[in-house]
């Protein structure tokens, strides 16, 4: 694994101008992927994991300020010049939106939309090497090179989120960001869709961040796992750990709210989290989950822990793991 990460955020901080003031979504997120990795973010909605990945390829509103660093391959995005940006986008790193039947032009071929990066990232392609390059993203996707001349209303969910797949992969880039590409599929296509990507991604020696609400189905495809909470990374390390023995009570939480294959009693009594996150713009004292936490304790109010060692290759952001601060 080489030293420099393919992807590294470093102290980002994200906050929208609005009517109501300003409102913090990601505040001082730190993470590193490697090339062959696949790192995963869950939390739920309203934690800032999309703000993270608008950030990523600089995506976001002008309404934002966004500050730190986001590297790929070593190299700051948040001060590219625009050439050089176009250039990087599908070039070094390209985005599976959630939602292929809004990312998809329901206008046009599927060929068209494929060709369209190859031709503007590749000045030597020609038709007859674009139209190869084409088929060949089809079949690797698992889906018919015919499928090049259908419209996307004649494709089911599922193709169409391959098709999703395929064109953040015209352009070879070295990291492939995933912003819960299984929603709206049900469970067998989900299933489908992740061993493909996870596949993929291995196959290619690609860096790969895969957001997700599931913290269930990042446990059983990722190296490591960031939970976010608030706009804040609040639980990180390897991923079976993460999901077997989490040290945070919101990952605890996350975890147990998934039924047991084979447990009756999981299963039409499955654990849950009372509330909502609260509004980015309007967070509590202390530690931002304690007015949810199950375990809460009287010092969480005034205290707003950072990431801690956890244990091996672990870190969280809880006074139960800090030592230095008396919980009495």
């Amino acid at each position: 694994m080489s030293d420099v990460a393919a992807l590294e955020l470093r102290d980002v901080h994200v906050t929208y101008r609005t009517r109501e003031g300003p409102v913090p979504a990601v505040r001082g997120v730190d993470l590193s992927v490697f090339a062959g990795e696949v790192v995963g973010v869950a939390g739920e909605s309203g934690c800032g994991k999309s703000t993270i990945v608008s950030t990523i390829l600089r995506l976001f509103p002008a309404s934002a300020t966004v500050t730190g660093e986001v590297l790929l391959d070593g190299e700051n995005v948040l001060t590219m010049r625009w050439g050089r940006m176009r250039a990087v986008r599908w070039g070094v790193a390209s985005v599976v939106f959630q939602g292929a039947l809004h990312s998809l032009n329901p206008i046009q071929r599927i060929g068209t939309q494929l060709v369209e990066p190859i031709f503007l990232h590749d000045k030597l392609a020609t038709d007859n090497s674009a139209a190869t390059k084409v088929r060949t993203l089809l079949e690797q996707v698992g889906l018919p090179a015919r499928h090049a001349d259908a419209y996307p209303h004649q494709l089911s969910g599922g193709q169409k989120q391959r098709v999703m797949i395929a064109l953040a992969l015209a352009c070879d880039p070295q990291v492939l960001i995933c912003d819960e590409p299984t929603t709206a599929l049900d469970v067998m296509v989900q299933a489908q869709i992740l061993e493909l990507l996870i596949g993929i991604a291995r196959e290619r020696s690609m860096a790969m961040l895969l957001i997700s609400h599931d913290l269930s189905v990042l446990g059983t495809s990722c190296d490591r796992v960031a939970v976010m909470y608030a706009g804040r990374i609040i639980e990180h390390g390897p991923a079976r750990a993460v999901f077997d023995w989490p040290e945070h009570p919101y990952t605890r939480a996350l975890s147990s709210a998934f039924p047991t294959i084979g447990d009756a009693a999981s299963r039409y009594a499955p654990s849950g989290l009372p509330g909502d996150p609260p509004f980015p713009g309007d967070l509590p004292s202390g530690c931002p989950f304690h007015p949810r936490c199950p375990s809460a304790l009287p010092v969480c109010p005034t205290v707003d822990v950072k990431l801690l060692p956890a244990g091996p290759g672990r870190t969280a952001a809880c006074v139960l793991v800090d030592q230095s601060v008396p919980t009495r």
